[in-house]
């Protein structure tokens, strides 16, 4: 039986990249209330200047680092993916369609055999 050891290296330095670009998106968007009052344009300069330095600091740490590689293997993921033709689509689309309409039929007709059975046979009522 192989085990697989998970590394995980989590120095000092990364936590405080993380940890600054936590702080850069709390500043930008306290930035973004606190200057109201200077208009419009900038508000939304602090707020995306914050948002951008917020990222390009976490992407040089470890974590950002990962997320860039796991972001690449799954795009590489998704370009290997056979996606059905127009006609299979349409297929799929009319197969799970008739099979609702079956599957109502037959919880109505189920639903409407323990109503009779119960309502009419066992307890009596008419309705």
């Amino acid at each position: 039986m192989a085990t697989t050891q998970v590394e995980t290296v989590t120095t000092g330095a990364d936590k405080a990249k993380v940890g600054a670009a936590i702080a850069l998106v709390i500043a930008s968007l306290a930035g973004f209330y606190l200057l109201a009052r200077q208009g419009q344009l900038v508000q939304w300069g602090v707020l995306i200047a914050g948002l951008v330095a917020a990222v390009a600091v976490f992407l040089v740490s470890e974590p950002g680092k990962e997320f860039v590689a796991f972001g690449r293997d799954a795009w590489k993921e998704v370009r290997k993916v056979v996606w059905p033709t127009r006609k299979e689509s349409i297929q799929m689309t009319l197969y799970v369609f008739a099979f609702v309409v079956v599957m109502a039929l037959f919880l109505w007709l189920t639903d409407k055999t323990l109503e009779w059975l119960f309502y009419d046979l066992i307890l009596g009522w008419k309705q």
